[in-house]
């Protein structure tokens, strides 16, 4: 169990939306790229992009509601930086550009961060240089919603959590994505989680 400020959450029970072994036909069939070079790669889903702009796959399904990206992913040496995703998000073709949407980071904003933008007006964002990052390495990333509340799980540890005053309308926009900026990444292991929660009101006990 994960405790949340006033939520508790167990992600690894939360029930399965999307899961399929991962294959060239498979995300083919199921993403879209709008950016950069993906293709699978030695049982990974392995994306390219040497420029200073969102390369991204996005799902062509629509997941509504509180959602979970769960997936395990790594920088592809020398690469360094930059393991991100998009979840209740959205892609406008007029602008080529990522519309509404909640977008986490590993080892992001230049300055290998952890952290959270919304989108498209980016005036919410949330990062912490804390995380102690190793390029290459592979992670079990976990981060998703509920209600508004923002969470990262790194290898089953909170490492950020954030409240939406103003949540996106995950009835309205509702698709996933990964990206890679001026970075090459891999994934694999990939699921979408419907994000459950449950109430978890706390108190101190006195120590003196």
């Amino acid at each position: 169990m994960i405790y949340l400020i006033n939520k508790a959450i167990d992600p690894d029970a939360m029930p399965v939306l999307y899961e399929k072994p991962l294959s060239a036909e498979g995300i083919a069939s199921d993403f879209t790229v709008y950016g950069g070079d993906w293709k699978v790669e030695d049982g990974w889903l392995t994306g390219r992009n040497p420029g200073n702009f969102a390369g991204m796959i996005i799902s062509k399904a629509d997941f509504f509601g509180d959602v979970m990206m769960d997936f395990t992913a790594r920088t592809l040496l020398p690469a360094t930086h930059d393991i991100n995703i998009m979840w209740n998000g959205s892609w406008d073709e007029k602008t080529k550009a990522r519309g509404p949407g909640y977008v986490i980071g590993i080892q992001g904003w230049w300055y290998g961060k952890v952290g959270f933008e919304k989108q498209p007006d980016y005036k919410l964002m949330a990062a912490a240089s804390l995380f102690p990052f190793e390029p290459g390495k592979s992670y079990h990333i976990q981060a998703g919603s509920v209600n508004g509340h923002v969470f990262i799980l790194v290898d089953g540890k909170l490492v950020m959590e954030l409240m939406d005053p103003d949540p996106i309308d995950n009835q309205k926009y509702g698709k996933i994505g990964f990206e890679a900026y001026c970075t090459q990444v891999q994934i694999k292991d990939i699921k979408i989680r419907r994000a459950l929660w449950q109430p978890h009101e706390t108190a101190y006990t006195p120590e003196f």
